[in-house]
């Protein structure tokens, strides 16, 4: 005996001498659940809280460790009869990716090494069952769920269910003799489920019952109207909905035939039944108790194969009012009324005693017994203190005439055990003289499955112990009729009785795989029921031939990829296989073009059994033709394969600052450049309705100041990344170009983050130098060597459209931070002891060129006190500057850089500078662009197309996975992606 609770502690009390000591053995583990081997006693398995799995062959007394990640209840004992291992267990476990996956593997060895998996590929979350012969996973693709399953531990083989069935759900009912009942709710069920009967191999299904009622669990588990007889083959019960109303009906042949039960003829108090079939009828509830101290609504036994209990009632459709109890002591082909309310009934002595006990919340003393399969029953004490009976237990064994009822006296009392033995009431054993025939029918017909089979009852009047279950006496094989067969895959009965091919079954297709010179069973439209033992009569006639092959020339074509997808990895091989749905195989030339410029032949479809692999060296989609031909004609098909290089990283390419209503350009920047066909998703401010397009670059404009976001998604098979930066939008603006003391460049790493810090420094320095408010600058560290900056003056508003700064203002904050700059005041520590001084690119306090018609006054009287009186006239040019947007915004707080700089539309009367065309350290650098009050952010796409060329980082190995980024030209020496430098158009700026 073996006692847990692992809400207390995590530790087992194991007892060896029925329950009188315990020993207590502490675990490094709490217990969900165990499960026990089925022939050895001492070995168990346990599933722990956190979804480990341990086993023990010591009765719980030492554990050892199997598997991680194993997901609930899907872990199994290997069946004695079919997996010849009995230490064998299979279990479905998650990998580190988050699939599931079916393993076997020994219960003393479970490593790597030794685990098996018998299913290719991975499998459904809590998809596998192991039941007898039988294993079962699911796998879904194309939004459908597909079924599989392995006879004996051999190959999986998908499950085949009539072509339109298209199940949403399945639930396998019984595996019982070499065969599958299934339940599937197809895809116009709700609430009711179809019964399918399969092949000995649990291939080939069937359609058994439609439309039978189903129900949630207190788990949230299905339970299925279906309920098993135990102790005779092929005999079930199920409740079938017709009409929204729900019947209960009766099979002998394992769902061949059914139909309604017959009601009883009298009622309790002797008095007539007026219930004519079909109209009127007997219906039960089937549901089973899933609990083993307290029994359901339905329940037989094998040591008793005649007597049915269940609870139900008698009219037009099954009820939830006016239950009551009914009894069939000949296998449901009659029944009586034993009790107007429900009961618990347990089985004693195989049968031969029938005990009930009342169905109440009241306490109760008493419980009934009948002696005589229910036809009458006698009231006995069980207790001489009213008790709430919370469970009835029978003691194992064939011959138990023991009970124990469990329960308490008051809702404060502790459990009470009450042991009931019945055996002082017998005096005697059952001899042979107290025993009688009975033959198994259905309603007069004595062959059931292909069997006459007659059993050995005791008498009703001979109250004596039977002991052991002899079983059946006798079991005589039946000649072979029509109803000894169903009709076989593919067909379907007609009103006529006959199996007759479905719409959607070729019944030529059985020879598809069939060779010249070789034979395959011609289906007759009819099968045997499985287990059915009948003999001669009509069964060759409805017994499927061998035929010989017949030479067709190929049709029906297809090239498919092993896993079913049309996407393809690059340098990973890819499997291909080739489906004919006729044609002579063997004697076929099979060509296959990969589309990439090679090309196999087979003599034969032999070679290709485990498909055709093929590795693509290069990305892009590749037409793959396969040809089929012999001797009798030929069949081609073709499919187009979309070969893919992981997508790594997307770096959008955005200015920094741009003007209002002028064209801007974004492009996508992609790590690799070829990774095959891409969407690309955009997203603009606050717009809700994006712009998809398959170039990675596009042209838009914004009408309304402020601050942008624009945010691109690039989707590349099932990877999606997207990269998100920010613009800022105004009529006009200024520009610096920063430069620092030499010292910096030994410190700069030349990384993203460490460009976004440094800006935020500089930024700080210079509004405690200049005390210009913060919503004024904004400053970007620029990518390469030496190190330098872009500094942009802003005409921040504040929320209420006022406070706006003119250009006059602009032109005032520009001198003063020119003269701050040129003073050597704008400084900062780098760290103790490095100290960093932030210059103006060229020490000059001349100011930035304005966008507006002229040059202001005192702007040229600035312009000329540097410069040699009449020696020359500085022309500066008017222009508008597209330049790379930076997320170091102290407003946005983005954590990303930009790194590229693309140019706008030239073609404007002012001039539009690139970053690209920003001058060096050694040249002036002035520039300004617009201004206008903040609004909700809209921008107008125009004309997608794609970005001009822009420089990348490179290095010699940068090029060996999949290509150099889109867009740029790879230059050998340089550094590697993604730290992309903002081009130089001039000599003297940063070489690339």
């Amino acid at each position: 005996m073996l006692l847990t609770d692992p809400e207390v502690e995590s530790s087992l009390l194991i007892s060896s001498d029925e329950g009188a000591t315990y020993q207590k053995y502490r675990l490094n583990f709490y217990i969900h659940s165990l499960l026990f081997h089925p022939k050895q006693e001492d070995w168990i398995l346990a599933y722990s809280q956190d979804q480990k799995l341990f086993s023990s062959v010591e009765f719980g007394r030492r554990w050892l460790l199997l598997h991680e990640g194993v997901a609930p209840n899907r872990f199994y004992w290997s069946m004695m009869g079919s997996g010849r291992e009995p230490d064998l267990i299979h279990l479905e476990a998650k990998t580190v990716d988050g699939h599931a996956q079916y393993i076997t593997c020994k219960m003393q060895n479970c490593s790597e090494a030794t685990r098996s998996k018998p299913f290719p590929g991975y499998i459904d979350h809590n998809s596998l069952i192991v039941q007898d012969d039988y294993v079962f996973v699911q796998l879904t693709s194309g939004g459908r769920p597909h079924y599989y399953v392995s006879y004996r531990r051999n190959a999986f083989a998908q499950m085949k269910l009539p072509k339109y069935s298209l199940p949403k759900d399945m639930h396998v009912i019984s595996t019982d003799e070499n065969q599958v009942f299934a339940a599937v709710q197809e895809w116009n069920q709700n609430d009711t489920y179809n019964l399918y009967i399969s092949d000995t191999r649990g291939v080939y299904f069937t359609l058994a019952l439609e439309n039978v009622k189903s129900s949630q669990g207190l788990e949230g588990n299905v339970m299925i109207d279906l309920y098993e007889v135990a102790g005779i083959k092929g005999m079930f019960l199920a409740n079938k909905k017709i009409d929204n109303q729900v019947k209960t009906f009766i099979t002998y042949n394992k769902g061949r035939d059914w139909s309604l039960l017959q009601a009883p003829d009298t009622d309790l108090r002797g008095n007539p039944v007026h219930c004519l079939l079909p109209y009127c009828s007997l219906h039960l509830h089937l549901k089973v108790s899933e609990n083993p101290y307290t029994s359901g609504n339905i329940a037989s036994r094998d040591t008793a194969p005649s007597i049915i209990v269940a609870s139900g009632n008698i009219g037009t459709e099954l009820s939830d009012n006016d239950i009551s109890m009914f009894v069939s002591s000949d296998a449901g082909n009659t029944w009586r009324k034993i009790f107007e309310e429900e009961h618990s009934v347990l089985y004693l002595d195989q049968g031969g005693v029938l005990v009930a006990m009342k169905h109440t919340s009241l306490p109760i003393r008493h419980l009934w017994l009948s002696f005589d399969e229910g036809r009458s029953w006698s009231k006995y004490s069980f207790t001489s203190l009213p008790l709430f009976v919370d469970g009835v237990l029978g003691e194992p064994g064939e011959e138990t005439l023991i009970m124990t009822v469990f329960g308490h006296f008051s809702h404060r009392s502790e459990w009470q055990l009450v042991k009931v033995d019945y055996k002082s009431i017998f005096d005697r054993r059952c001899a042979e003289e107290d025993y009688r025939p009975w033959q198994l029918h259905s309603q007069g017909e004595a062959c059931i499955m292909g069997a006459k089979r007659i059993y050995r009852k005791r008498k009703s009047e001979k109250k004596c112990m039977q002991g052991k279950y002899a079983g059946a006496m006798t079991s005589e094989p039946c000649v072979c009729t029509e109803a000894d067969f169903d009709c076989d895959y593919g067909y379907e009965r007609h009103s006529n009785g006959q199996c007759l091919p479905a719409f959607w079954y070729n019944p030529s297709s059985l020879s598809k795989d069939c060779s010249l010179g070789q034979s395959y069973l011609n289906s007759t439209g009819y099968r045997k029921v499985v287990s059915n033992n009948c003999t001669d009569g009509v069964r060759e006639r409805y017994t499927a031939k061998p035929q010989q092959c017949p030479g067709k020339p190929p049709r029906g074509l297809r090239i498919i990829t092993s896993d079913g997808k049309l996407t393809a990895e690059q340098g990973h091989n890819v499997t291909f296989l080739v489906q004919l749905e006729e044609g002579d195989l063997q004697r076929s030339l099979i060509q296959v073009d990969f589309g990439d410029g090679i090309a196999v032949s087979y003599a034969n479809l032999s070679s290709t059994e485990d498909g055709i692999k093929h590795i693509y060296q290069n990305v892009g989609i590749f037409r793959v033709t396969v040809l089929v031909e012999n001797s009798l004609g030929s069949d081609n098909a073709v499919l187009y394969l979309h070969v893919t290089c992981p997508l790594e990283h997307v770096h959008l390419s955005l200015p920094f600052v741009t003007t209002k209503n002028k064209e801007v350009n974004a492009t996508a920047i992609l790590w690799p450049s070829q990774v095959g066909t891409l969407t690309y998703v955009w997203w603009f401010g606050n717009n809700t309705e994006p712009l998809i397009t398959l170039e990675g670059s596009i042209t838009f404009t914004f009408s309304v100041e402020g601050m942008n976001t624009i945010t691109v998604q690039v989707s590349a098979g099932n990877t999606i990344l997207q990269d998100t930066k920010t613009i800022a939008v105004y009529e006009q603006f200024q520009s610096l170009r920063l430069s620092f003391s030499p010292n910096l460049d030994d410190y700069n790493p030349d990384i993203p983050e460490w460009r976004r810090d440094i800006s935020r420094v500089v930024k700080r320095a210079l509004v405690e130098a200049t005390g210009i408010s913060s919503k004024h600058i904004l400053v970007a560290v620029l990518p390469g060597l030496p190190t330098s900056a872009e500094l942009f003056i802003l005409p921040y508003q504040d929320a209420t459209g006022e406070n706006k700064r003119t250009a006059a203002d602009l032109e005032q904050i520009s001198e003063t931070l020119i003269q701050k700059l040129n003073q050597n005041l704008v400084h900062f520590e780098l760290k103790p002891g490095v100290r960093i001084i932030v210059h103006a690119a060229h020490l000059t306090a001349a100011p930035l060129v304005d966008l507006t018609p002229s040059h202001s006054g005192s702007a040229m009287l600035m312009l000329l006190s540097v410069v040699f009186v009449g020696l020359a006239v500085f022309v500066i040019y008017k222009f508008k500057r597209k330049i790379p947007g930076l997320n170091i915004y102290a407003q946005m707080q983005n954590e990303k850089d930009q790194e590229m700089v693309s140019p706008v539309s030239q073609r404007e009367s002012i001039p539009n500078v690139p970053q690209s065309e920003l001058m060096s350290p050694e040249q002036l650098v002035d520039e300004k662009v617009e201004v206008q009050p903040i609004e909700q952010p809209q921008a107008t796409v125009q004309n997608p197309r794609k970005g001009n060329a822009t420089k990348v980082v490179w290095t010699e190995d940068f090029q060996k996975a999949c290509g150099s980024p889109r867009g740029f030209k790879p230059r050998p020496g340089a550094e590697v992606f993604p730290q992309l430098l903002s081009p130089r158009a001039q000599k003297k700026s940063l070489p690339m």
